[in-house]
């Protein structure tokens, strides 16, 4: 953790390794929707509206992944001064705001034919919806204050109280009556969905976390030049 807090180290390394995750990610990306639009069959309940999972599932995942990543770079910014730890959370947020915004609207096309209706107030949905508010609140909060140092103290308490929202998205399934199945991949006593579609469910997981890691790491390299560019006016403005 420490050798990444250079800055030229981690772009050395993001550099590296840049080009092979994008071509895993394609790669994932082509297995993955395969088997979802041909190997995957249809659901003897839902019919062909069960394909929205495969898009819908892993973005769900990703969205409480990325706050969780969020949550644990500003403890580690907050704890160990880690220079690039507040970076790192601070463009992540972007990313994982769409992932959410994408698992809301997927869930509310799933919901109209299963439920007939775009949207209801259960658990799940609102604790999502929760969710979505303290990505874009995290983002505001960036945007509002010019000043980084206070920008980024506020900002990391903002993520770590805003992740005691992530587990009740996760179990608000198993603690509240929700119109949401309970868990069905992760659970104690294994998967319950066919092998037919949770390969394709699993794979597109994947895919989805690649894209994310990829993403993230472009910008992250955004970000070190614009502080790098920041740094110069500053130091424009002082010889003047």
């Amino acid at each position: 953790m420490q050798y990444l807090a250079n800055p030229t180290r981690f772009l050395k390394l993001a550099n590296a390794v840049l080009p092979y995750i994008w071509v895993i990610t394609i790669g994932l990306f082509a297995v993955g929707l395969y088997g979802a639009l041909f190997t995957a069959p249809p659901d003897y309940q839902q019919g062909e509206t069960v394909r929205i999972m495969f898009v819908h599932v892993p973005a769900a995942w990703m969205a409480l992944f990325v706050y969780s990543t969020m949550a644990l770079a500003s403890a580690i910014a907050l704890i160990f001064r880690h220079p690039l730890a507040d970076a790192a959370a601070k463009v992540a947020a972007p990313i994982g705001a769409v992932f959410c915004f994408l698992s809301l609207a997927t869930g509310s096309l799933w919901g109209k034919p299963m439920w007939g209706a775009w949207w209801v107030w259960d658990a799940r949905l609102t604790s999502m919806f929760v969710l979505m508010l303290l990505y874009l609140g995290y983002m505001a909060i960036w945007a509002a204050i010019d000043e980084p140092h206070r920008a980024a103290m506020i900002a990391r308490i903002v993520a770590l109280v805003g992740f005691i929202n992530v587990p009740i998205v996760k179990f608000s399934v198993d603690w509240w009556n929700s119109l949401h199945q309970p868990a069905s991949v992760f659970r104690m006593g294994g998967p319950t969905i066919d092998k037919s579609m949770l390969w394709p469910l699993l794979v597109m997981g994947l895919a989805y976390t690649f894209l994310f890691v990829a993403l993230h790491l472009v910008s992250i390299r955004a970000e070190i030049a614009a502080r790098k560019i920041r740094q110069i006016h500053i130091s424009e403005i002082g010889d003047r």
